[in-house]
């Protein structure tokens, strides 16, 4: 896929209007002339549907695309279920910005509606660090579409799994289960890990071994507590446990940390 390499460095875009939402008119289409410069286009609610090239896509919330200078989209919606749309117009001086295809289906809405939010509560204060804010959301927003495009088959499940991934390394002190955690993501424990090994490459287990690890590296280093503390902070009841467990995964013992 063209250009994905140059988002891994920052995106020189300059933003030419101001992030802005629009709910769309009961009898709206859009048949836009050649676009001059590039267009982020996100759906926030409502159903309808766009045509570019020749291809169309189904319109719902979540669906997001970043039109580039020569594209001439076209679109329709719901008078009863009409779009809320947020976007802006921009440029960059870097090629590769706009994925292939155009749109995406980015699956964390709650992310896309806040980064909309601030997007333009940022610009409409008025300040420089408010429009700069506002064009650090807009690179937000690109990544997301990017990381859509490239990982289409990306169901629901795998939203639910990144959030109990996020559970454990936000508490791994916890007594966690394997049985606990395949319930939050309404699989069985078969079902459960196999997703799990798919999408982290380790095992439910090793995965809060290693953020336990990682937790107590933070502790050893930045705060006051001993091997013991820390060993029983995270769950460890065998601190000679905990200790050749933090040998394996850092090559360090713990001690050597404080």
């Amino acid at each position: 896929m063209r250009g994905v390499g140059l988002l891994l460095h920052p995106l020189p875009l300059t933003r030419l209007s101001p992030p802005t939402f629009w709910r769309c008119e009961p009898n709206w289409s859009w048949v836009s002339p050649e676009l001059s410069d590039h267009l982020l286009w996100c759906v926030l609610d409502g159903r309808g549907r766009l045509e570019l090239d020749g291809n169309q896509q189904d319109l719902s919330p979540g669906v997001c695309a970043v039109f580039q200078p020569g594209d001439a989209p076209r679109a329709t919606h719901d008078p009863r279920r009409r779009l809320l749309v947020f976007g802006m117009h921009f440029e960059t001086s870097r090629y590769g910005v706009v994925p292939q295809p155009r749109w995406g289906d980015v699956m964390d809405r709650e992310l896309l509606n806040a980064l909309a939010r601030t997007s333009d509560s940022s610009y409409r204060r008025g300040d420089a660090l408010g429009r700069r804010q506002a064009e650090l959301c807009l690179e937000q927003l690109i990544g997301l579409i990017w990381d859509a495009v490239q990982h289409p088959t990306r169901a629901a499940t795998d939203t639910v799994i990144d959030e109990v991934a996020r559970q454990l390394r936000q508490d791994p002190g916890r007594d966690w289960s394997v049985a606990e955690m395949a319930e939050k993501a309404a699989l069985s424990r078969a079902q459960f890990s196999r997703r799990f090994v798919k999408q982290f490459g380790m095992s439910p287990a090793q995965y809060l071994i290693q953020a336990r690890i990682d937790r107590a590296h933070q502790l050893l280093t930045e705060s006051g507590m001993t091997v013991t503390q820390t060993a029983t902070a995270l769950g460890y009841t065998d601190v000679p446990y905990f200790s050749r467990q933090y040998k394996q995964r850092t090559g360090r013992n713990p001690s050597q940390e404080r």
